[in-house]
């Protein structure tokens, strides 16, 4: 089936150009979604009108994208999530929450699909890609710091250190764990 595009259709073509594509994918998706028409002898003279428009559409987007390009570029976001002794998250940071986090600096609304990169799962500087347009892919910095640092490893009472020090001392003189201790620590079946 031979459509004209009213508008740009991802890995098909510009608008105002003329495909052929399968009669169902004509049919159901682009018909019904107002992204073609089927190419008769009346539709095909409106083409140069079409193809005019989505340039201009096109030129207009492009700027809007460089702009934001640009606004991207200088910025750094940093995060604070619970890491273990490694330095590992314990969850990790999405292309969800770094469009929240754009959203919140920029004041404008970035899809997540639009942001190339895996879960960032480690803690410190990660640089990230966002697909705006498919010439415009600025960079991102983004910082991830352990939340709490050191105060989480050491213990908060006093007495906890003793009680601990006197559990591990005769495993680490080379003893064996008093009866008493063994059974509290294994479960019994």
């Amino acid at each position: 089936m031979k459509v004209l595009l009213l508008e740009d259709v991802d890995n098909l073509g510009l608008a105002g150009s003329v495909v052929t594509v399968a009669d169902g994918y004509g049919r159901n998706y682009l018909i019904p979604r107002g992204l073609a028409k089927v190419a008769t002898p009346g539709a095909l003279k409106q083409a140069d009108q079409i193809r005019k428009t989505g340039e201009r559409k096109r030129a207009r987007l492009l700027a809007d994208a460089q702009a934001l390009a640009q606004r991207i570029e200088g910025l750094t976001l940093t995060f604070q999530a619970r890491a273990g002794e490694t330095g590992k998250l314990y969850g990790s940071i999405t292309t969800a929450d770094l469009a929240e986090a754009l959203e919140r600096e920029l004041g404008q609304k970035i899809d997540r699909r639009k942001i190339i990169s895996d879960p960032l799962r480690q803690v410190g500087e990660h640089t990230v890609q966002i697909r705006l347009m498919t010439d415009v892919s600025p960079t991102l910095k983004v910082i991830i710091n352990p939340e709490g640092g050191e105060a989480e490893e050491q213990p908060q009472d006093e007495a906890a250190p003793a009680e601990a020090e006197a559990a591990v001392a005769p495993v680490e003189a080379g003893g064996e764990r008093p009866e008493s201790e063994a059974t509290e620590a294994e479960p019994t079946a």
